[in-house]
């Protein structure tokens, strides 16, 4: 790394703790610095374990500790204590702590609106926000089991067609492919995972269950800003966890000359190419794994 790499990095962090008001004594005017702005919002957006807010937000446990004790006594916030154990305290919104939040969350969006209408080219901004959200919340990806019809992994599965009709030479069009009924990947048939970084969907894969002996992988797309993390790895080694789990031995899948990445992500963890064995029209290369017992 180059000296002008460091002043352009510094450049970057100057600018943004300016524009979000970091330093701010009164964060977006609401009267309080953006330490307990920030708790506030967590608990508005459904973290309520004290201890999971202190991970969420990187917190040692007397800053979290002053932080809620100056919530409560705003009468923004109320702690109870576990009912099985008091140690395992939870926190919740009072009405007036409600309205706060609301507040923020208005201020909020119209911060971000306004930082957006500063670029000529709002998407090649907001692109480069997420390739920088994604590297700096590498470590803290988490990954969840849903149903297919989740509007979360609707939205990985629309980017991962429109990528497919635009690297494919003959387009995709998805009613003629090989498209996995939602309920062949739902427990205990199957599963369907996606990768989540503070709530935003980086990536899927389905375990597709059928009655042939073995389950096929389908839909493995990583979004373009969390690429070159180890995404994909992570997801696969997600899937053959649960396939395991669900007695799955055998795992398939098919894939496309026009997708090299992925044909080298198999190739590398252990996938054996083998003959066509569906009537799909897209793939060129077709590959089984057989999962240790």
């Amino acid at each position: 790394m180059t000296t002008d790499d460091i002043s352009r990095i510094r450049r970057f962090q100057r600018a943004v703790t300016s524009e979000i008001g970091v330093l701010d004594e009164s964060f977006l005017g609401r009267g309080r610095p953006l330490g307990p702005a920030r708790l506030l919002n967590a608990i508005g957006g459904g973290r309520t374990e004290v201890s999971e807010l202190r991970a969420y937000l990187q917190l040692d446990s007397g800053l979290m500790s002053r932080m809620l004790r100056g919530l409560e006594s705003e009468n923004l916030i109320e702690i109870e204590a576990g009912a099985d154990d008091s140690r395992r305290r939870s926190v919740k919104l009072t009405a007036t702590g409600e309205a706060e939040y609301a507040a923020y969350e208005t201020l909020s969006n119209d911060q971000a609106s306004a930082l957006l209408s500063k670029h000529p080219k709002p998407e090649q901004l907001l692109a480069a926000m997420d390739l920088i959200a994604s590297a700096m919340g590498k470590d803290r990806i988490t990954f969840e089991e849903v149903d297919p019809r989740d509007e979360r992994a609707i939205s990985c599965l629309q980017a991962y067609y429109a990528e497919l009709a635009a690297r494919f030479k003959q387009g995709f069009d998805v009613t003629r492919s090989a498209d996995p009924d939602a309920a062949d990947m739902l427990r205990p048939r199957g599963s369907f995972i996606i990768a989540l970084s503070d709530g935003q969907p980086l990536g899927c894969v389905g375990l597709k269950g059928t009655d042939k002996g073995y389950a096929e992988v389908k839909r493995l797309w990583i979004a373009p800003a969390a690429r070159g993390l180890g995404m994909s790895h992570r997801l696969m080694a997600e899937l053959e966890r649960i396939a395991a789990d669900l007695g799955i031995n055998v795992l398939r899948l098919d894939t496309n000359k026009a997708l090299p990445e992925a044909l080298a992500l198999y190739r590398k963890t252990g996938w054996t190419e083998i003959n066509r064995f569906n009537d799909d029209p897209y793939p060129d290369y077709f590959f089984e794994k057989r999962l240790s017992a």
